[in-house]
């Protein structure tokens, strides 16, 4: 026997016929609701209603209720029982409704924010490039003196290179030329704009490093807020990184390098998105792999905790990766060498070979 659910009710079957059924009432919010349930993976009373002991079922959702078996159940058609494809459609209309209007998981919220801050990463780079390039005919020396904001900050505030000079406080015979009025509020418009968009990465900054500490405390005090919110990006989620393998951890965000791999044969990547971690930039190359993937494997273990709500066990995890890349260090503080093949002997010549075959066909 085995217990097969359907949009409009429960059904026990034996091979090609139903036992006994239980069908759902003909309201469409009501059997939206019931859908939702199984959506989500819970089971529903009219399912534990009809299991027995020895009863298997058609879905993985159910396994607690029966060992999870492949069945053909199209001989259940919803006409039979009196349901019509009308009814099924408005069914699908409610339940689309009441899954767009459930609240939303932390996890969501993150992916958005550290997707939003990488869009600002690349409009304030190229933005700031551009604000360089155009000031930088008015008063070039400022790159001396001002990075990033303090660069933007200082002419959105000032504006004029005889301002500018006296708020940082240097004195200097600039080689910049001169410009003019209307053209200095311009550029003035244009870095308050550039310096709105560091405030706005910083309040997303701190947006992200809050939330991660809410719901990912293991990865946070593993990682920092941003990779961590990143491997949670790249995953689709944290419930999706918490089921992925550390082997795929360690990669994520290397796709590219990992099909051009497959298809032209390169070199396996060792690393993705994790290599943004200093243990593993700043280690020797011979070394990266085993650090990063000492690292995903430990990754891998906060993810699971954190989704699974179990106890804060960051600090541990941090320790006892640090220990394992000391060990690492002190086992490969050399690179290895690299293997000379012996030669193979050189191939004979086309030329040659033609003239042979050429004389043998002769004689």
């Amino acid at each position: 026997m085995i217990i097969v659910t359907k949009w409009f009710g429960v059904f026990l079957c034996d091979r090609e016929r139903v036992r006994r059924h239980i069908l759902f009432e003909k309201d469409p919010k009501l059997i939206a609701v019931k859908l939702a349930e199984v959506q989500r993976g819970n089971v529903l009373p009219e399912e534990e209603q009809l299991a027995q002991k020895r009863v298997r079922v058609a879905d993985s959702r159910l396994s607690r209720l029966g060992k999870p078996e492949v069945f053909d159940s199209s001989f259940i058609k919803a006409e039979d029982f009196g349901y019509t494809m009308e009814l099924m459609q408005k069914v699908m209309v409610e339940l689309g409704k009441l899954r767009t209007r459930e609240p939303l998981s932390p996890d969501r919220s993150i992916v958005q924010a550290i997707r939003a801050i990488d869009d600002l990463i690349e409009s304030i780079n190229i933005s700031s490039e551009r604000l360089h390039e155009w000031y930088g005919l008015h008063f070039p020396e400022l790159g001396d003196y001002a990075k990033e904001e303090k660069y933007a900050e200082l002419i959105g505030r000032h504006g004029y290179r005889e301002q500018v000079l006296k708020a940082i406080d240097v004195q200097l015979e600039s080689v910049g030329a001169e410009l003019l009025d209307e053209d200095i509020i311009v550029i003035q418009d244009f870095a308050l704009m550039v310096s709105e968009l560091y405030e706005t990465k910083s309040r997303l900054d701190a947006f992200v490093q809050k939330r991660m500490e809410e719901h990912a405390p293991n990865l946070t005090a593993l990682l920092s807020a941003n990779l961590g919110a990143r491997l949670i990006s790249l995953a689709g989620g944290l419930g999706r990184l918490a089921k992925l393998p550390s082997s795929t951890i360690q990669l994520l965000g290397a796709e590219k390098a990992m099909f051009m791999h497959l298809r032209a044969h390169k070199a396996p990547p060792k690393h993705g998105i994790i290599f943004q971690y200093p243990a593993v930039y700043r280690a020797p190359y011979w070394q990266r792999g085993k650090v990063s993937r000492t690292l995903a494997s430990k990754a891998t273990i906060a993810a699971r905790v954190d989704f699974y709500k179990g106890e804060f066990i960051g600090e541990k995890l941090r320790e006892d990766m640090e220990k394992r890349i000391e060990e690492i260090k002190q086992k490969y503080p050399e690179p290895p060498r690299k293997e000379t093949g012996r030669e193979l002997p050189e191939a004979p010549s086309r030329r040659r070979n033609i003239k042979g075959e050429y004389k043998r066909k002769r004689q």
